[in-house]
């Protein structure tokens, strides 16, 4: 977290949060979704500014309830996930988020839709502001890079579906359903303030 973020959070500890404005969609631009693009379900612009954007992924955390957020100043604005808190790409063998952290593989999962989940850690992100299994969205573009690594099942009917060779490592591509996504890795799509 940057110390002008810290040192505003001490001089005003109450100001609200924000929910709805901030969206990390499906290929890892942040968005911001004005009121029209809240009410008419639309992604929002997106944020090309790379100051901006810089500040938003040294301030991205999760709070206790596994709700992501961008500590801006005093005040957190939520983010809504087009699928999960992070989206990772497949370069040369290598992972990294489209923040630039690398990521540490520990398990492979796809779902009904074809979309593969990664699980694994985040480098940079502290024990206290993330789970310690993460999960990432392979970013689409990468889906055949993924693809050619691995070797599948003639057969997908079993407990997993095939392997993907990483790092010196076959993982098994287990299935999984998109809706248990969030609840398996503990984590929030649409964050919304607590009730009272």
């Amino acid at each position: 977290m940057d110390d002008i973020v810290r040192q505003a959070m001490a001089r005003w500890p109450n100001v609200p949060n924000v929910y709805g404005w901030l969206t990390l969609d499906r290929r890892g631009q942040w968005r911001l979704r004005n009121e029209y693009a809240q009410q008419h379900g639309l992604s929002g612009d997106p944020i090309r500014h790379e100051a901006l954007i810089g500040f938003i992924e040294r301030n991205y955390q999760c709070d206790e309830r596994g709700c992501w957020y961008f500590q801006n100043g005093p005040q957190r604005v939520f983010v809504a996930l087009g699928y999960a808190p992070w989206i990772v790409r497949l370069h040369q063998g290598a992972l990294q988020t489209t923040t630039g952290q690398s990521f540490t593989l520990q398990a492979c999962f796809a779902d009904e839709h074809g979309n593969v989940v990664l699980a694994g850690s985040v480098a940079g992100m502290a024990a206290d502001t993330a789970p310690a299994l993460q999960a990432a969205l392979l970013h689409d573009h990468d889906l055949e890079q993924f693809s050619g690594a691995s070797t599948w099942h003639g057969e997908a009917c079993g407990a997993d579906l095939g392997v993907f060779h990483h790092d010196g490592r076959d993982l098994a591509i287990e299935p999984i359903a998109e809706s248990e996504v969030p609840k398996r890795f503990g984590f929030v799509r649409e964050p919304a303030a607590p009730a009272g």
